[in-house]
């Protein structure tokens, strides 16, 4: 008579792991929670509607943007010439007028991605009733869907502003070949209804190891880095953004406490923002205004842009 088996039962499951398992579940529950309450703008095929957007690649559509976070133009002291050359550029481009393409490069936190912003309302502000610029912001890492996005305003009945914010490449990125294709090569080229805005903290938008590498291990070593600078060639429209003087900082930061009315004298003001600049060890547009947040908060008041 054959022996019977013993029944093997699978190994109990530890309480760490029960424990874990339930954690997870129940931030999952939470997190889909937060996304019902606060659900992302439906994208949308089309640019008819709306005046700012943010292309999903993964989707090939668009997202609206009800408010966008920006500055307005009369509070961004010390950047008069830059303001000038983008404004007139835009102006030209949503009047259906040859314009060019810009990159805005220099010191992190001196106004780029705001300038291009303001202008964009400034600008719309202008027309009125004439149909309003439309800016489509896309992310760096969804480049290589750029000739996607452009099949979109090729079809769209208004003029597009695309802009990209903080666009550089790295290491073996190849992503600016494509970008190099888009804005001036190809057989269809550029939409005549766009333009393209980049911002970059560096004027080529390239490592300086991607140049050397390629000059160090290309035939003509010359050639190889000329294919990688001539990226900036592309924009026919070059801005640059430097670091401010302390009269510069100081204009800024009584633009802002003027604006938002904050109830301080002009030499407690100084002295306050001449001490928050010395902490952060430099002066900044972006500086100035982390200095009005935290002195509205400081004085009870409410500031909103």
């Amino acid at each position: 008579m054959a022996k019977k088996q013993p029944v093997r039962r699978p190994p109990p499951r530890s309480r760490a792991t029960t424990a874990t398992t339930k954690d997870s579940s129940a931030l999952e529950r939470i997190a889909a929670a937060l996304e019902r309450l606060a659900p992302r703008p439906e994208a949308v095929s089309s640019l008819a509607d709306g005046d700012a957007f943010v292309w999903q690649a993964e989707g090939e559509a668009v997202h609206p943007v009800p408010r966008v976070n920006r500055i307005p133009l009369g509070l961004l002291k010390g950047l008069e010439r830059q303001v000038e050359l983008l404004l007139h550029n835009t102006r030209n481009h949503a009047e259906g007028l040859p314009a060019n393409n810009a990159l805005l490069w220099g010191a992190r936190g001196t106004g780029k991605s705001s300038l291009v912003k303001a202008v964009h309302a400034a600008v719309n502000a202008e027309r009125k009733r004439s149909a309003p610029l439309a800016l489509v912001e896309i992310h760096r890492e969804d480049i290589p869907s750029l000739p996607r996005l452009l099949t979109l305003v090729r079809s769209a009945s208004r003029q597009c502003v695309l802009f990209c914010d903080d666009l550089s490449f790295e290491g073996e990125d190849t992503g600016y070949k494509a970008l190099k294709a888009v804005l001036e090569g190809g057989l269809e080229g550029r939409p005549p209804n766009a333009v393209f805005y980049a911002t970059s903290n560096r004027r080529h938008m390239l490592a300086r190891d991607m140049i050397e590498n390629e000059r160090a291990t290309a035939i003509h070593g010359g050639e190889a880095v000329e294919e990688k600078v001539s990226l900036s060639d592309r924009f026919g429209l070059w801005i640059g953004f430097h670091h401010i003087d302390q009269d510069t900082f100081f204009a800024i930061v009584d633009g802002y406490a003027s604006a938002f009315k904050l109830p301080i004298a002009e030499d407690e003001l100084r002295a306050k923002a001449l001490e928050w600049s010395m902490t952060r060890g430099s002066r900044s547009g972006r500086v100035a205004w982390q200095f009005i947040q935290h002195l509205a908060g400081e004085l009870r008041v409410k500031i909103a842009l």
